[in-house]
């Protein structure tokens, strides 16, 4: 491990050990120890997390101090990145001229599960053995908590990205005929956009596949009673088509 030079120079380490949680309330962890950082600092390693080929120190500095001077919020990205390196000692970011990245060294939880929806989206994997696992990732919140407006587009992608991920599983469960399954993924892909029809469908194809001709007209009514109230609209005429012949007249 290299240690980083006196003053607030960034130099690239290897930080053998360290983990950036962002799919929960911020954490760094070090040698199985989390670490309390200041909030400037906690943002510059999430921002840069997000940011994987790294960012210009003026656009980090403007993107996470928005309301200071651009001198104000250079001084406030120096004292960040001196807050950053009190790790062990160490510091996690590595500086290439004037950009800033994450150091490759650094686990982020969020690298994880995105790399797993990718494979689910893709199917180019089966139904992973750990699918409530995969699924109880996928639910979770971009750094909930954190108002920052640099944010609002990296969550609608991670939301985006989820959603996605979870209908593709739900499909791929339903296919297997894990119905039970299928319709938890579903109902968590619900969770995340209730508006979107793609996983409201599975849920009724699911109770239609094992028979219970109820629960998917209820399925139906209900989603249909909300887009009207919230939007004015009905469902489209695909889903209409899956319990058309069912409805009571």
């Amino acid at each position: 491990m290299r240690m980083a030079s006196a003053g607030c120079t960034v130099v690239s380490v290897l930080c053998d050990g360290a983990r950036l949680e962002l799919l929960r309330p911020f954490e760094f962890t070090y040698a199985g120890s989390s670490v309390s950082l200041p909030m400037g600092a906690q943002r510059l390693l999430a921002y840069l997390a997000l940011q994987k080929d790294g960012a210009h120190r003026c656009a980090v500095a403007e993107q996470l101090w928005p309301d200071c001077s651009p001198f104000r919020a250079a001084a406030n990205l120096r004292s960040a990145l001196c807050q950053g390196r009190r790790m062990g000692s160490v510091t996690v970011i590595d500086s290439v001229g004037q950009r800033l990245l994450l150091s490759p060294s650094i686990q982020v939880d969020l690298y994880d599960v995105w790399d797993s929806a990718r494979q689910i989206i893709s199917g180019l994997n089966s139904v992973p053995d750990n699918w409530d696992r995969l699924a109880g990732d996928l639910s979770k919140e971009l750094l909930p908590g954190w108002t920052e407006e640099w944010l609002f587009l990296e969550r609608e992608r991670w939301s985006q990205t989820r959603v996605y991920a979870l209908e593709s599983l739900a499909q791929q469960l339903q296919v297997a005929g894990h119905y039970l399954p299928a319709v938890q993924a579903a109902l968590t892909a619900i969770a995340v956009d209730p508006i979107r029809e793609t996983a409201h469908r599975i849920v009724i194809e699911v109770h239609l596949a094992e028979g219970n001709v109820a629960s998917a007209i209820k399925r139906y009514q209900d989603y249909r009673s909300f887009l009207q109230q919230e939007l004015g609209v009905g469902p489209s005429p695909q889903m209409a088509e899956l319990v058309r012949d069912m409805m009571p007249t």
